[in-house]
């Protein structure tokens, strides 16, 4: 199998998370310079698969066993030197491992169209602004930073409110409202797009895990995304795996939660359940108490793969209920 490292030309750094550091072959093809501070990087999931970053022009590229040399993939390596024939045979090696399983995979998401429609967000919607004291006051009490996120309200609701966006590949696919009155209802939906997940279009490329809620605002709050309810779609886990990267689902505390986690595990993803303070019922709540860096490190150190260490932790968190 080909050894991408070695066509590696001048100085390499690896750093404590395995990304593998050197001047990026790619800007002088995306109209950059040419990069001479190591901002292009390798990161490996396993021996063989691999996904490329340049942190300066922007170029992404991956590598799977068992698929073919994507077009992107191509070009890399060619821009690193690797030559033609070198380039075919890794496509034809990496054909020979697909097997059964990897078929029948493809043939499912292929049949999981991805495809949102586009929709208008309310006329009477604007972005808020520092003369929206009560909107700001209520999203930093929730832990999240008004300025990270395209906040809205809509000045025709009689009730204070934040209208969140729902975006996928940069369009408009819907809404949520969130009144911020003890009155109910406490939000006003407004989605056709059936199996969404929200925060996918905040994702970045170089990132090792996405961080999977029930909740906007527990997404919003830690760099997640949500699936806005205690239920993962075949749709839903179709654009988590195409994010490639370990998906790690963190379930509510409660009752709901645990449909959640059986989700999960039919669809093999991670889940984590730190060991939070009792009143700790989700997310949210953890970033409020313990702050977002102290929640994400709780989040990664707890998480399991295993079916058996989650079915233990699914029982022990039952038992809490």
């Amino acid at each position: 199998m080909l050894n991408v490292v070695s066509y590696i030309n001048g100085k390499r750094k690896t750093n404590s998370s395995g990304w593998v550091s050197f001047d990026a072959p790619c800007c002088v093809h995306n109209g950059e310079t040419a990069d001479r501070k190591q901002r292009g990087g390798f990161k490996f999931s396993t021996d063989t698969d691999w996904s490329y970053h340049c942190f300066n022009c922007g170029y992404t590229a991956s590598f799977t066993l068992g698929y073919p040399v994507s077009y992107k993939a191509q070009r890399l390596l060619s821009w690193m030197g690797v030559p033609d024939i070198e380039i075919q045979r890794l496509t034809l090696d990496s054909l020979k491992h697909k097997n059964i399983t990897q078929l029948i995979r493809e043939r499912q998401e292929e049949e999981i169209l991805v495809n949102f429609p586009e929709v208008s967000l309310p006329e009477s919607a604007r972005l808020i602004d520092d003369n929206d004291i009560e909107l700001l006051e209520y999203l930093r009490n929730r832990g999240v930073d008004p300025w990270a996120y395209p906040y809205m309200t809509d000045t025709e609701q009689t009730r204070p409110s934040i209208l969140i966006p729902y975006t996928y590949n940069n369009k408009i696919v819907g809404w949520t409202t969130r009144f911020l009155d003890d009155r109910k209802p406490k939000y006003l939906n407004n989605c056709s797009a059936a199996g969404y997940v929200f925060g996918v279009d905040l994702q970045h490329d170089n990132w090792q895990f996405v961080i999977v809620v029930e909740g906007q605002f527990d997404a919003l709050s830690i760099d997640g995304v949500a699936v806005t309810t205690n239920r993962i779609s075949d749709n839903q886990a179709s654009i988590l795996k195409r994010l490639n990267r370990e998906v790690v689902i963190v379930p509510d505390r409660d009752q709901a939660g645990l449909a959640l986690i059986d989700d999960a595990v039919k669809y093999g993803f991670s889940v984590s359940i730190p060991d939070w303070d009792a009143e700790v019922k989700d997310v949210n709540d953890a970033v409020k108490r313990y702050g977002k860096l102290t929640t994400l490190i709780s989040i990664i150190k707890n998480k399991n793969s295993s079916k058996i260490k989650i079915e233990l932790a699914r029982k022990a968190l039952e038992r809490k209920l």
